[in-house]
């Protein structure tokens, strides 16, 4: 994105709305802003607005990846401290609730108080987790460059998600969000959202001088002079609906190329009405993306024998395939289409990259017919669908909500055996049935399971299964110098960013100098039974009392390198931080999106707050093993002071 030197038309619509220009925050603002350029912010309302929305943009706006990363997380976590309900905050009639339909199910006879604890345990960190993940959602997409709206219909639009609640099909609309409501923010449907922001723009544009008015229907036009959003998002999800399925097991059809630097208003007029949920139905979204690249669509044709409907989306970037999206949830490929973005996919230089998803998005399709036409599903069926090796990758924003669907149409206690490639018999759902012959353990993690899990080598690890895995792995580490690594991770198509170079070059990673094995574990922070955000000092007290203990400042480099199949997602390395040129502590993170891997830095400060679903690699120490843990600190410590003697 550009940065802007003047209020957007649409800024007006913040100052009529709330007076947004006399808030704290933005008189704030401006003060900060004059103390830092020496320049005075102009007193109008607009300039003042303007001058507020310039800091998330300055945010969203920077080049380097760990600074971006950094100030949106920061901005997340300000938002969940104060939008995503708490443990305490969940309403007791919430839980009456849930009492009630326990025992209405005849499970409540036996249900012993600890029990009941665990579940609201269980139940709360999926209620904070919907939450914030669907608050999420909004953030990453209105800060990426796929969402090209101005600042102040951003601002607009999330500051009206945040107030609101659940869609009532009935009524049409969305409820006002209460305090204590336990439902997640609304859904986001990009091409709905694209509507209602071009609507908005273009009538404040046209307000300004600067572009006729639109054409909307009657019933939306009343909608949009009162400018309320939940009800105009809420009209557009309404009438913008998905293609029939009917139309859609029809996949022929034809690929139509758009120019870059193209007209937009026939790709924009091609899209519209068929519920694709693609964003590039918005004219703003679909004119800046044309900007910057070619964009081909695939059409099917409709009962008529037309090539009219849209199917795919190739985006292009500078040459590059940009992504790749289908009509089906979460703008994944429908289960029709995938031979036919196979062969498309093999005419660009970067669409081998692709084909690991086709490969996956067809594998899936397979399974769906199998099951919906009765035939039994072989081992490696079950263990693709229950993604036991390695993460099912699909072209949506989301997984494929098909992966839930079909494992709940299983029946699980036959499938995990043949899922794992053990017996029944191999698997330990309690402490103490685990022995030399269990393979699997799942259940609740606690000191002494880790300790028996490791004293008898069992392969498989989960808090629940299939989604709940926690990895354990011999991780062969050390012996290698900072150059030597550096040129792996290059070499394994790993991308360091400036700040992971900056750490890597730093005097404080001092990488081991003789090649071990160690124990490592990846698992997520709840895990190890936070229900709230923990700081940093808190999760790794909690490690220790579990036998974890830090990595030395190298691992996150080796885990890499010997994890090709990654899962995708997010991964910090507990570790001695490494301060960066501002005195800020500093971990390692690992993120996979799709198998664009990335190496950055991140925060860690003590006081540093942790998301419950955040993943993290520990040294796997037990208490027997500190001994040797701390020979392994001394070794390092000799082998520098000779290299010192020597010089």
């Amino acid at each position: 994105m550009e940065t802007t030197t003047s209020p957007e038309p649409s800024t007006q619509l913040l100052k009529q709305k709330y007076d947004l220009h006399k808030a704290p925050e933005v008189i704030d603002a401006a003060k900060r802003t004059k103390a830092r350029t020496g320049e005075r912010v102009p007193q109008n309302p607009l300039d003042l607005i303007h001058n507020y929305l310039n800091r998330f943009r300055e945010i969203t706006d920077r080049e380097d990846p760990d600074e971006r990363k950094f100030g949106m997380n920061a901005i997340k976590r300000l938002l969940h401290e104060k939008f995503v309900i708490k443990y305490e905050e969940i309403p007791e009639s919430y839980w009456q609730n849930q009492l009630r339909i326990i025992r209405e199910r005849g499970q409540g006879a036996n249900l012993e108080l600890m029990d009941w604890e665990e579940q609201k345990r269980q139940n709360a960190e999926a209620i904070i987790s919907d939450q914030t993940s669907s608050l999420d959602n909004w953030v990453d997409y209105l800060s990426s460059s796929d969402a090209p709206y101005s600042d102040a219909l951003k601002y607009w639009a999330l500051r009206n998600v945040l107030s609101m609640g659940e869609y009532d099909k009935d009524k049409k609309v969305f409820q006002t969000r209460s305090k204590g409501t336990t439902k997640p923010f609304p859904s986001l449907n990009r091409e709905a959202l694209a509507y209602v922001i071009d609507a908005v723009d273009k009538k404040y544009a046209a307000e300004g001088g600067e572009r006729e008015d639109q054409d909307t229907d009657p019933e939306f036009e009343k909608l949009l002079q009162g400018e309320v959003f939940s009800k105009m998002y809420g009209y557009a999800v309404e009438h913008i609906t998905p293609v029939d399925e009917e139309v859609l097991k029809n996949a022929t059809g034809e690929w139509v190329r758009y120019d870059q630097g193209s007209d937009h208003k026939p790709l924009v007029e091609s899209l519209q009405g068929y519920g694709t949920g693609w964003c590039t139905a918005g004219e703003s979204t679909a004119k800046i993306q044309l900007r910057d690249g070619d964009f081909y669509v695939y059409y099917s044709y409709d009962p008529d024998g037309k090539p009219v409907v849209p199917r795919v989306a190739i985006r292009m970037e500078e040459g590059h395939i940009a992504e790749v999206r289908g009509v089906a949830a979460e703008q994944n490929l429908d289960q029709y289409v995938a031979p036919v973005v196979e062969a498309k996919l093999e005419e660009f230089p970067d669409g081998k990259s692709y084909q690991k998803k086709v490969e996956d998005m067809k594998h899936l399709t397979e399974i769906d017919k199998k099951m919906k036409s009765g035939i039994e599903l072989d081992a490696a069926d079950i263990v693709f669908l229950y993604e036991v090796e390695h993460s099912i990758q699909g072209f949506g924003y989301q997984s494929d909500p098909r992966i839930k669907e079909l494992q709940q149409q299983r029946n699980l206690d036959e499938d995990m055996p043949i899922a794992l490639g053990i017996d029944r018999s191999q698997i330990a759902f309690n402490t103490e049935d685990i022995n030399s012959d269990t393979r699997a353990y799942v259940g609740l993690i606690q000191p002494d399971v880790l300790k028996k899990l490791k004293e008898h080598d069992v392969e498989y690890v989960y808090v629940s299964f299939p989604e709940g895995r926690i990895q354990l792995q011999q991780l062969e580490v050390g012996g290698k110098t900072k150059g030597l690594i550096w040129a792996d991770l290059r070499k394994a198509g790993v991308d360091l960013t400036t700040h992971a170079k900056d750490m890597i070059a730093n005097p404080d990673f001092v990488p081991l100098p003789q090649p071990e094995v160690i124990d490592t574990i990846r698992l997520k922070i709840k895990d190890l039974g936070f229900t709230e955000k923990p700081s940093t000092n808190q999760l790794y007290g909690r490690a220790r009392e579990f036998g974890l203990g830090l990595c030395p400042p190298d691992v996150g480099l080796y885990y890499k390198l010997q994890n090709q199949e990654h899962d995708e997602g997010v991964s910090f390395v507990a570790m001695k931080e490494i301060r960066d040129s501002n005195r800020t502590p500093n971990v390692f993170a690992i993120e996979d999106d799709g198998g664009v891997v990335v190496l950055y830095g991140t925060s860690a400060k003590g006081r540093e707050r942790w998301n419950t679903d955040s993943s993290f690699i520990f040294q796997y120490t037990s208490s027997d093993d500190q001994n040797s843990l701390e020979d392994r600190k001394l070794n390092v410590i000799r082998s520098l002071l000779q290299k010192v003697r020597k010089a």
